[in-house]
């Protein structure tokens, strides 16, 4: 028979209509199972007693109650025990009340062998002795069932109601077990059943088939009964074979983690159960940073066990139900079959991260890690599992290169995204047809006020879509291999800029954006220093701006290139700062010689009542810049009160809306006289 240890492990805290319909199957069967015994009598069981044929029966009950074949495709470690047709065949020969007595006794002394839970005995008692009962009523209506006293083999005239009941026992036996699976797991109770009827009906109907032969056998030769262990053992290794088979095709062999196969299998059960319950979905991607370096350094043996690890790791962060796959080297994959949107997708992610950033001792060394998780959900990012995945790979590597840990998908920030794509085109067009233009937002000396510079921020004027901000295209350009030219033509209208006002007898100093893709380049000093010399334009006038993210990304090449331009006179600036992650060591060994405090730290300074965290943080970033020899620069400043309590934190420059916003040329130029500021840029130029 098939019994409720094929429920999950933590099932029995589920639902409370499962718990509900555990108590009812339970407490229906047993009071059943009390009414067959109360109606059998002393008699009865003596006579029982006295026949051989029982002993053996109820011994190969047990046994086989002891030994479940395990059924291939499920995803528990759900069986048919062999007992099936021994106690079908008790049934057949002695009657209802010694089947269910013989099966009582099997499922108690499995329930003592194996320590099971209390409350899954009793359920596999009371539901064993529904499926008897029910089975039984068939064979009475044919008259096909025996007694304890009048023990006889079915004949032919018999199989009809023999098989009938058979069909029935499975159904019920089953049925119950579906149901309790389908409540737990809250899953559609058809795609309970799918997941393993083909099997179980093989395997149900073979072992129900051959009980009318032991009944024959019970009537005639009692002594051979044991010979039909001989068939179900073959059976039982047939089917441990056919499980070995499927783990090592739905497995992976290092963790024991699902393999991608079974990955797809599962995603698309929970994606049918979520588009009928209007729920969501997550399928996570991770991938282990520096991992190829544990490989390298310390062998493939030590990989291995760090995977392992890993794997173990990821298993006990994640909830009942969830399923962790291992898709290759260090990638593993995450499904989350109902999460109740994007903030607790992250929380689960942020567990998953927590875990394992602790770190890893395999024989004797410390390995720390980290992880860059990518977050995909049905049906908002795809409605299979193609989708999620390709999705949340993007997302992974947009963790990965900005260091963020880790990233929810975002169409925009995705370079295979059909809409995505057409901009991308678009931005091509634009290049070639003269769409991008530049505008200027001053910069102010704060202590007296007059302009001390301008930042050059690229603009598209998009011919449908009107101005577009960089923030929407300048992404895109940096995912695909568009960076490079978009950089050029910047430096170059604002190299063009610089030596227009230079001819204007004002010496107005540009800074310009970067990106990790610029400091990469190994071409690119010599191209800035050509496109300097060609413009005859004084390399003190431009300023090169790089975010903390584009300089931890690859330290030792982004350094390498900041020296080079330092050397040919280039002033580098630290944006954002104080959202990132670099050292004081490395930014006093690198050229930097200005810093800009982020604006998300600024902008509340002027708040009504100040915000004295900020303030705080604004003032520590100011006093640790000069001790550094370094300018400070606030952005973001949008009110007065703001630049007056920059003045008195004794900041050097500031910009922001409250002073000008970005300007096309000729009104940045009208701006810039309007300061008189000529004799002050000329100062900040060479200093």
């Amino acid at each position: 028979m098939r019994d409720v240890e094929s429920l999950p492990d933590g099932a029995a805290s589920g639902s409370r209509s499962f718990r509900i319909y555990l108590w009812f199957v339970t407490l229906l069967g047993l009071g059943v199972l009390g009414l067959i015994f109360s109606s059998t009598y002393a008699a009865d069981i003596g006579e029982l007693a006295e026949r051989p044929a029982f002993w053996v029966i109820m011994a190969l009950v047990v046994a086989g109650e002891l030994r479940p074949i395990l059924t291939s495709g499920s995803r528990h470690s759900s069986g048919i025990t062999m007992s099936t047709m021994f106690s079908f065949a008790a049934l057949l020969f002695f009657g209802l009340p010694s089947a269910a007595l013989v099966q009582a006794l099997a499922t108690g002394v499995t329930a003592v062998v194996y320590r099971k839970q209390w409350r899954r005995t009793a359920f596999n008692l009371g539901q064993h002795s529904l499926n008897l009962l029910v089975a039984w009523w068939v064979l009475e209506l044919g008259g096909a069932s025996g007694s304890p006293l009048g023990s006889t083999a079915p004949t032919g005239r018999d199989l009809l109601y023999v098989a009938v009941a058979g069909l029935v026992y499975f159904a019920i036996n089953n049925g119950f077990v579906w149901v309790a699976l389908a409540l737990a797991e809250r899953r559609p109770l058809l795609d309970t059943i799918k997941t393993d009827i083909w099997y179980q009906f093989v395997v149900h109907t073979t072992l129900v088939g051959l009980a009318p032969l032991v009944a024959v056998v019970m009537a005639f030769r009692w002594q051979l009964l044991p010979l039909f262990l001989l068939p179900l053992l073959a059976v039982q290794q047939s089917a441990a074979s056919s499980r070995e088979r499927e783990r090592q095709a739905l497995r992976d062999p290092l963790t024991g983690l699902a393999n991608r196969k079974l990955l797809v299998r599962e995603t698309e059960v929970a994606l049918r159960v979520s588009s009928r319950r209007n729920q969501s979905v997550g399928l996570f991607l991770l991938d282990l940073d520096r991992f190829k370096e544990v490989n390298d350094s310390l062998g493939h043996a030590v990989g291995d066990r760090v995977l392992q690890l890993a794997a173990e790791r990821l298993e006990r962060t994640l909830r009942p139900g969830d399923v962790v796959a291992r898709l290759g080297g260090d990638e593993f994959a995450v499904l989350l079959p109902v999460v109740r949107d994007a903030a607790a997708a992250r929380e689960i992610a942020q567990r998953i991260s927590l875990a394992l950033e602790e770190p890893f001792v395999v024989r004797g060394t410390t390995i720390d890690l980290e992880a860059s998780i990518g977050i995909a959900l049905s049906p908002q990012h795809g409605n299979d599992f193609e989708a999620l995945l390709q999705r949340a790979d993007v997302a992974m590597y947009v963790a990965k290169s900005e260091r963020t840990t880790i990233e929810t998908y975002a169409a925009e920030r995705d370079t295979n995204d059909p809409t995505r794509l057409g901009m991308l085109g678009a931005l091509r067009r634009a290049m070639d047809g003269g769409e991008l233009e530049l505008h200027y937002q001053p910069k102010i000396w704060v202590g007296d006020g007059t302009a001390a510079g301008v930042e050059a921020l690229v603009r598209w004027r998009h011919p449908t879509r009107g101005l577009v901000l960089p923030d929407d295209f300048v992404p895109l350009a940096e995912q695909s291999g568009l960076m490079q030219r978009l950089t050029d033509f910047v430096l170059e209208t604002a190299l063009s800029q610089a030596a227009e006002w230079t001819r204007q007898g004002m010496s107005v100093p540009i800074a310009v954006n970067v990106s990790m893709r610029d400091l990469h380049d190994t071409q690119f000093t010599e191209r800035l220093g050509a496109g300097l010399r060609r413009h005859g334009v004084d390399p003190e006038l431009l300023c090169l701006e790089l975010t903390e993210r584009v300089l931890m990304a690859d330290v030792a090449r982004a350094g390498a290139t900041l020296e080079e331009l330092d050397a040919i006179g280039v002033r580098i600036s630290l944006d954002d700062f104080g959202t990132g992650y670099s050292s004081l060591v490395l930014l006093k060994r690198l050229p930097v010689r200005e810093i800009k405090v982020d604006r998300s730290f600024v902008k509340r300074l002027g708040a009504e009542g100040g915000a004295q965290d900020d303030a705080t943080i604004v003032r520590s970033i100011i006093d640790l810049g000069h001790s550094l020899g370094l300018t400070v620069v606030a952005e973001g400043v949008e009110s007065q009160a703001t630049l007056d309590r920059l003045r008195t934190f004794g900041c050097d420059r500031a910009q922001g809306w409250h002073l000008s916003p970005a300007l096309p040329a000729l009104d940045v130029t009208s701006w810039l006289r309007n300061r008189e500021a000529t004799a002050p840029l000329l100062r900040i130029a060479r200093g």
